[in-house]
């Protein structure tokens, strides 16, 4: 049975950034103009492009810590896409690398405040790929990263208890809450999938079981 860490790892949300910069990054400029313009099933109402301005202000504000009250919420997110508005296309994709490249080490010094952000940005690069038909949606070299952040954050967060039997990871996967009264909620399924869950994201006909807990329940990002 895996359990969260007790220790920290303070460079893995880092990593995890930088192992997607690697994967991301020369796709996004592999793709035509027009491939910004498609619509993303995970965020309604966003373009890919509006995504990757989303993550590359995200990421920007962490370099420079520019956390004014409200940021990151949803009216926040929408002025950082408006700033960006006038951008090229390539020119947001350059920030996003930036952003992918020196976030970690602040991420690593704040102690683990930050570290959901990592998570988040490595989950809006599924969100691409999912659209773009890209292999490595929620998946990839950074899911072992990704899953063990997963962890340590719902733990974090007492979320509610879930044992994942993943058939794509050796070990079983215990999240949430530590200690609980009752059994824990049941996962059977791949590790992708899990993730999609956990982030809010469609599961398009994903083939699992989940008993103990809704679908809904999961979200850490809702």
């Amino acid at each position: 049975m895996t359990d969260v860490q007790e220790v920290r790892d303070p460079e893995l949300p880092g990593r995890l950034l930088t192992l997607e910069r690697d994967a991301l990054i020369p796709l996004l400029r592999s793709r035509p103009d027009a491939d910004f313009a498609l619509p993303t099933a995970a965020c309604p109402g966003w373009s890919v492009r509006d995504v990757l301005a989303h993550c590359s202000a995200a990421l920007m504000r962490v370099v420079e810590s520019r956390f004014e009250k409200g940021v990151f919420s949803p009216e926040s997110n929408d002025r950082d896409i408006a700033e960006r508005a006038e951008w090229s296309n390539a020119r947001v994709v350059d920030e996003l690398e930036r952003g992918m490249t020196e976030a970690g080490p602040v991420i690593a010094r704040a102690g683990g405040v930050l570290d959901m952000i990592a998570l988040g940005e490595w989950v809006h690069a599924g969100d691409v790929r999912e659209v773009f038909g890209a292999p490595g949606a929620y998946a990839g070299a950074g899911l072992p990263d990704a899953l063990t952040l997963l962890v340590r954050i719902t733990r974090e967060k007492e979320h509610l208890p879930l044992h994942a039997d993943l058939d794509d990871v050796d070990e079983p996967l215990r999240l949430g809450v530590a200690v609980a009264a009752g059994p824990p909620a049941r996962y059977i399924g791949d590790a992708p999938t899990l993730v999609r869950l956990y982030a809010g994201r469609p599961v398009n006909g994903s083939g699992y079981e989940l008993a103990g807990a809704r679908e809904g329940e999961l979200n850490i990002f809702g």
